[in-house]
């Protein structure tokens, strides 16, 4: 079996569990590491998905798929690590719950031309607009950029990327620089066990 034809499988296996968990399942890829194949399973839902809730989903999955191959089905055929993670910021916005969930992100988007119902004054060709996700519903998505507010119909636009977005020190408020003084100067040993990577929960079979 190609891998084209186990991701399949295992999209058929896995999402039936991620989504009576209350969760969407955006994604599912299989890939070869030596001996062992590697499942990564991407989740997410309305408010994001904690860490324990990634936990959860990957103790369901991985008995999933245990079941499925002890009923005969042989998805992987041997050892394989399995991988279940919330979406990075680098993933692409393509489903009207990607745009609802990232509103008030910064992100940048192709506008596609040619569709239509266009204006026939509109200029010609693809555009690249940059703006804030104010709105966003199954129908539209309506950004703030530089030039004013803008609506688009979920057809008009390409894959979304959201852009990561870094503040200098002198936009920092006022009552933030007094706090960090009043700690001791900037001291950060308190936020050292803060964990910044991705939820990701890994467990080998």
């Amino acid at each position: 079996m190609d891998l084209a034809a186990r991701r399949a499988r295992l999209r058929a296996v896995i999402e039936p569990v991620v989504n009576g968990a209350g969760y969407d399942l955006e994604d599912v890829s299989v890939s070869r590491a030596g001996r062992r194949h590697v499942v990564r399973v991407i989740v997410d839902a309305d408010g994001g998905i904690s860490l324990d809730a990634v936990a959860d989903v990957s103790r369901a999955v991985s008995a999933a798929l245990d079941a499925a191959e002890e009923s005969g089905g042989d998805i992987l055929a041997g050892e394989y690590q399995l991988e279940v993670s919330s979406p990075g910021v680098d993933r692409p916005l393509t489903l009207p719950r990607h745009w609802r969930r990232n509103v008030g992100r910064l992100v940048k988007v192709t506008v596609r031309a040619g569709l239509p119902g266009q204006r026939a004054e509109q200029p010609a060709g693809d555009r690249q607009v940059t703006g804030r996700v104010v709105e966003a519903d199954d129908e539209r998505v309506v950004l703030e950029t530089d030039s004013g507010r803008a609506e688009f119909a979920h057809a008009e636009l390409g894959p979304g990327r959201v852009q990561v977005e870094f503040h200098r020190l002198d936009e920092v408020a006022d009552d933030e620089l007094d706090e960090i003084a009043d700690d001791g100067s900037g001291d950060s040993s308190d936020t050292d066990d803060i964990d910044d990577e991705d939820d990701v929960e890994d467990e080998e079979r």
